[in-house]
């Protein structure tokens, strides 16, 4: 933990909600990979891959409007955009996990946080059909007592129900649980469920600032945003 983490003030938990895309794993080369073939089909040229993380954040349908488009604001007529996804989810199969990296501090942060009992969720607006198979690969899924994937329960971050629906299923109020995300729609999220966030300062954060997000902290990695986690008692069933 660096000497300006140890002076902020800790949040206290009895959970912990973590993204997955831009927080835990860098996945931006296998998401660009199968964006630019999906472009491919359709006859247009690739895109940087750093253009296409910006295009990351509000789920698969989004990314492939925006990546089809190269636009933050684009979005396809319904026929086009049925076959695109179509063409994305056959590449992303293929794909999905192939370059992924954990970021440096993410497994470590992951098990500091399982250290401090801490009931953890990963919420997150990818597919589960492309979730479950990523966090498998890196064992993650074994770190976590409930995973939210953008088809759970039919709303997607920013919108806060995800994060709600992590609170009562753990049956916690909402102040309880500490969201760590990397982009303005997980702190959205959070804002409006009533829960403290923590942002890192990596990630997908559709090419804005993240020293622009109103999260209660900014960190480097995720061991250190556990060391700002002040671990409560459990409640009394």
């Amino acid at each position: 933990m660096s000497a300006a983490s140890s002076q902020r003030r800790r949040l206290p938990a009895r959970a912990a909600i973590v993204d997955l895309d831009g927080t835990m794993l860098d996945t931006a080369a296998d998401l660009a990979a199968a964006a630019n073939a999906m472009r491919a089909d359709a006859g247009l040229p690739p895109l940087p891959r750093e253009r296409i993380e910006q295009f990351v954040g509000k789920g698969l349908d989004v990314l492939v409007h925006r990546a089809m488009t190269d636009s933050l604001d684009g979005t396809l007529e319904p026929r086009g955009f049925a076959a695109a996804r179509d063409a994305f989810a056959r590449h992303y199969a293929v794909e999905n996990g192939r370059h992924a990296q954990p970021y440096p501090g993410a497994l470590a942060g992951l098990q500091a946080l399982r250290d401090m009992r801490l009931r953890l969720a990963c919420v997150t607006n990818k597919p589960g059909d492309f979730t479950w198979p990523l966090l498998q690969r890196w064992a993650l899924d074994r770190q976590f007592d409930l995973i939210v994937t953008a088809d759970a329960v039919g709303r997607r971050k920013p919108d806060p129900l995800p994060m709600l629906h992590v609170a009562q299923r753990f049956a916690l109020p909402a102040e309880c649980v500490v969201v760590i995300g990397d982009s303005s729609n997980d702190v959205a999220a959070a804002r409006a469920a009533g829960m403290p966030v923590i942002a890192v300062r990596y990630g997908y954060n559709e090419g804005r600032d993240p020293d622009t997000l109103d999260a209660d902290a900014l960190v480097d990695s995720l061991l250190e945003a556990a060391a700002l986690i002040d671990p409560q008692e459990p409640l009394a069933s």
